[in-house]
């Protein structure tokens, strides 16, 4: 870790880093973003850095295109070029706290172009919190808990405003708004995962990546095992009108809550756009019941 950093803690376990300020090249689209991401059990659930993507970062919010500025890294998609590398990254900065504990960040952001200019403002808050141990699940897996044979679950609340400049709108797109075709409609909350073998994934009606990614289900799990051996499951909710699921198992694991998977989305001058993001990081894979009542806790 460095000063920067900042560890949250679940009843005194370390389960998240929070990397404030990345020393990294701007095609890698510096931001804040959590890594590594723990079960209670202590099994690794993000990727950083990684050779495939070496942008992907953790769990992070990023944009590809904010206004014609790549806050994603790597190469940006062009319409009818395909993806080009092109000086038009931009970074996420730190500018200030709120609060600080180990169970809750609250911070302040600006996302800015390649020089530095401010495209918009972001307060952004992140919460850790134990999931009770015993959950009220329908059928065979009722006695899900801790005392089943796993370490159990936490829960992580991202929640984020973005806001824009006065004077003008600000409009969020991705590869597939700029014109690539299979549902690439990547960028948002974007989650780097770590798996051994290809992970599984499903919402309550759908199974696999090709029936999940692009769909609006109100949430989506994923199950895998780390390189290390350790079993976990990942459960997301937290789309936003109009959001969608973008979801990578067979190139790499990832899910991201997608700002604009078909069309682009715009935060209008002046006003914000408020986004609630939950993932339950649980120890274990869990059914779909299980990760259903999950999913549903309050």
């Amino acid at each position: 870790m460095t000063a920067d950093d900042q560890e949250l803690l679940v009843d005194g376990t370390p389960v998240a880093r929070y990397v404030l300020a990345p020393d990294l090249d701007a095609t890698h689209g510096p931001r804040p973003y959590l890594h590594p991401v723990r079960t209670l059990a202590g099994t690794r659930v993000t990727d950083a850095l990684p050779a495939d993507h070496v942008w992907h970062l953790g769990a992070s919010l990023a944009v590809q295109d904010v206004n014609g500025t790549n806050l994603w890294g790597g190469r940006t998609y062009v319409r009818d070029l395909g993806y080009t590398w092109r000086a038009d990254h931009g970074r996420i900065v730190h500018t200030g706290w709120n609060h600080r504990s180990t169970d809750r960040l609250d911070h302040l952001l600006h996302w800015c172009d390649p020089t530095g200019a401010v495209l918009l403002t972001e307060r952004r808050t992140l919460t850790a919190t134990a999931v009770p141990e015993h959950v009220d699940v329908p059928g065979p897996d009722s006695a899900w808990s801790p005392a089943s044979g796993r370490a159990g679950a936490w829960r992580l609340d991202v929640d984020s405003v973005l806001t824009a400049p006065a004077d003008r709108d600000v409009v969020l797109g991705s590869p597939a708004t700029n014109g690539r075709p299979g549902g690439a409609g990547y960028g948002g909350f974007f989650w780097r995962a770590v798996a051994g073998e290809p992970p599984e994934v499903f919402t309550a009606t759908r199974v696999g990546e090709e029936r999940v990614n692009g769909c609006a289900d109100p949430w989506l799990a994923m199950t895998g095992r780390s390189p290390e051996g350790g079993a976990y499951t990942l459960v997301f909710s937290g789309l936003g009108a109009g959001d969608r699921w973008f979801v990578r198992t067979t190139m790499y694991p990832g899910v991201c809550v997608a700002f604009a998977f078909a069309r682009t989305a715009t935060i209008p001058a002046g006003t914000s756009r408020r986004n609630h993001h939950r993932v339950v990081i649980a120890d274990g894979i869990l059914t779909v019941d299980t990760a259903a009542a999950l999913a549903d806790l309050r």
